[in-house]
């Protein structure tokens, strides 16, 4: 099925934005990104694209359930690509890099905290905001280069 096929299954017209967005998020080294880190992408793509447009696009993908949001620390909003898999992350304090992980016995655990306490989870988000101790962060430096 190509993409055009998919943004229309999902009620959305397949305009030139939404698919070179999508194709972005699908084609893109970091999985995680702002509205601004993908306006950037577009710009250095000769895109002739406006910002709020990046903004409506991104609302619209999340409400179709292509794309999640997640609030990180930093405050801004972040997309990624829903790939129907659960998964929690690890966020650098210092460089913003966030990593993706699943772990089977924090998931078990969670669960069983939950029934103790009469509870069923329906929908959880874990987010640990942790320290790089790689001496030599690659990431750091990226990250100080946009404040």
């Amino acid at each position: 099925m190509s993409k055009s096929t998919d943004l229309k299954s999902m009620g959305l017209k397949a305009t030139l934005p939404r698919l070179k967005i999508l194709e972005l998020f699908e084609h893109a080294e970091v999985r995680h990104m702002t509205a601004d880190d993908v306006y950037r992408l577009l710009l250095g793509e000769n895109m002739d694209i406006g910002l709020a447009t990046v903004y409506r696009v991104l609302t619209q993908f999340e409400q179709a359930g292509l794309l999640e949001r997640h609030h990180f620390e930093s405050g801004k909003a972040v997309f990624e690509i829903n790939a129907g898999k659960h998964h929690d992350h690890l966020v650098c304090i210092n460089c913003d890099r966030v990593e993706e992980f699943y772990d089977e016995d924090i998931e078990r655990r969670q669960k069983k905290i939950a029934k103790d306490r009469g509870f069923v989870i329906q929908e959880h988000a874990l987010y640990l905001y942790a320290e790089c101790t790689k001496p030599n962060c690659s990431h750091r430096g990226k990250h100080e280069k946009q404040r």
